[in-house]
């Protein structure tokens, strides 16, 4: 079981070199490489849960050189669990949308994309593992050069002004991160991250440069707030979830916002300590943001009438939810914010490839004037399209209910003021999603005759049905099986310091 250990490293190595081969490749060849790449990886990682359920947390050194000279990997339950999930997530959402890529990219363009699909899973997978803070920094880079590639693969007017926002937006984001992490390791002389948390305790025992450590926690926090799209960093967002092929708003929504919200996790964790975030107040102000994402996101939505943007506007709403999570200053609320994270992923890919189909069977329409009667036109999408509207909304049995459940238990167990704000700002949201959401369904099941659209021909990409299928059972799974998932983040927790 000892070959178990080196997993983490070998997925990220592959990811690497797969997507140097794919850029040679065929857009076929690149296809099927990746899709059995994304699959590899995906069972690599459930051993690795596995080994790390049965032997607990363990730190690997790349070449056993210790610090500071050597790299580290740091493996426990919680990572794991986000590694296996992710990959699901990326799987689920390449199959689903493969049929459209073949459509929107051009051919000799296709295997590029894969290339980036490849490069965007060994940055996930890399921001999950990495126990460095500068190799956390060149990944981060990583996947936002391939996320900006994946949105703009379609090359039209719309996909490449929104892949220009979210560079712009994302190269502050990251240049803030990059100025805190050089100000810490200037401060500590480390960038392991246990290593610096050690430097940071005994620096907060002295009260020696402390200005230089708020200064560092403060750009790093806002650095990842913007790349994460927190209200009122989500400008870039709408454009680049609505206008890309499906897989790619699939796995923009789902996987690299929380990437980064995952990072900030260990940063808040691992690098400064929770003790220490709580007395610079870090997460007061996490909270208020968080909170008016969740109104806000939910008020833009309502005002759509493109399926597509409704959808991406919501994500501003979601994004909230965790950083409110995280804010509640207790750890049911980062149990909570966790939670969400893979409810959110489960739900939204599904609502994008559904949307997809949906408008398929309306000639191409997204408009909601023009999607009356689709979920009749295609039943499975209808069906995944409603499954990801109640989660959000919070139908009970479905990932979003859970979500919402564990975030009121932790605002019950969070001070008064926050406990009050929360939950007002629960039955708010809750309310708005209903608003838009279930307006969105209904339109989709008012009976309506196409008279453009011949069900006798059409016939919906077997990937997609595949897809949605699976995507229906995971999140009831979230949903009736939730304990399961809160019991390993808990344990996950316990040992994530």
């Amino acid at each position: 079981m000892d070959i178990v250990r080196n997993f983490p490293l070998f997925n990220i190595v592959m990811c690497l070199m797969c997507g140097v081969v794919s850029s040679v490749f065929g857009a076929k060849q690149a296809k099927r490489l990746s899709l059995f790449l994304i699959g590899a990886v995906f069972f690599m990682n459930i051993a690795v849960l596995a080994f790390v359920a049965k032997e607990g947390q363990y730190t690997y050194m790349m070449g056993h050189f210790p610090a500071p000279w050597g790299n580290e990997i740091r493996v426990g339950m919680l990572e794991a669990v986000i590694a296996v999930f992710f990959c699901a997530i990326m799987f689920l959402s390449v199959l689903g949308g493969e049929h459209y890529i073949a459509l929107d990219i051009e051919d000799a363009k296709s295997n590029l994309y894969f290339t980036m699909i490849d490069l965007m899973l060994a940055s996930l997978l890399a921001l999950i593992y990495t126990n460095d803070l500068f190799t956390a920094y060149v990944f981060v880079e990583i996947n936002t050069i391939a996320a900006g590639a994946l949105i703009m693969s379609r090359s039209n007017g719309h996909t490449l002004v929104a892949a220009a926002k979210y560079m712009i937006m994302s190269l502050v984001g990251s240049g803030l991160l990059l100025i805190g992490i050089a100000i810490l390791y200037d401060v500590t002389g480390h960038l392991l991250m246990v290593d610096i948390h050690r430097r940071v305790e005994v620096l907060s025992r002295t009260g020696n440069y402390q200005l230089p450590l708020t200064v560092a926690m403060g750009l790093i926090s806002v650095g990842l707030a913007i790349k994460s799209a927190l209200f009122p960093f989500h400008s870039w967002l709408p454009d680049a979830y609505s206008y890309s092929t499906p897989s790619s708003s699939g796995i923009l929504s789902s996987l690299v916002s929380k990437g980064y919200i995952f990072l900030l996790f260990k940063v808040f964790y691992r690098v400064f300590g929770f003790e220490f975030i709580l007395d610079h107040k870090v997460t007061n102000i996490l909270f208020f943001f968080g909170v008016a994402g969740m109104i806000a996101g939910s008020v833009m939505a309502i005002y759509q009438t493109d399926m597509r943007r409704l959808i991406a506007f919501s994500s501003v709403a979601q994004i909230g939810y965790i950083y409110m999570g995280i804010g509640l200053s207790v750890s049911m609320g980062t149990v909570a914010a966790i939670f969400h994270i893979m409810s959110h992923a489960a739900s939204k890919s599904m609502l994008f490839i559904a949307a997809k189909g949906l408008s398929d069977v309306s000639g191409d329409s997204k408009e909601f004037s023009g999607l009356k009667g689709a979920g009749y036109r295609n039943r499975l999408a209808g069906i995944a399209f409603l499954v990801g509207a109640f989660s959000m909304v919070g139908i009970p049995l479905l990932a979003g209910f859970t979500s919402k459940v564990y975030f009121a238990e932790a605002a019950l167990t969070a001070s008064d003021i926050k406990m009050e704000v929360a939950m007002v700002a629960l039955a708010i949201s809750t309310i708005l999603n209903a608003v838009y959401f279930i307006r969105a369904v209904i339109i989709i099941y008012t009976p309506h005759k196409y008279t453009d659209f011949d069900q006798s021909t059409y016939r919906a990409p077997k990937t997609m049905e595949i897809a949605l299928l699976c995507f229906i059972l995971l999140n009831i799974f979230l949903g009736t099986w939730s304990n399961l998932i809160e019991g390993a983040i808990q344990t996950g927790l316990g040992t994530f310091s």
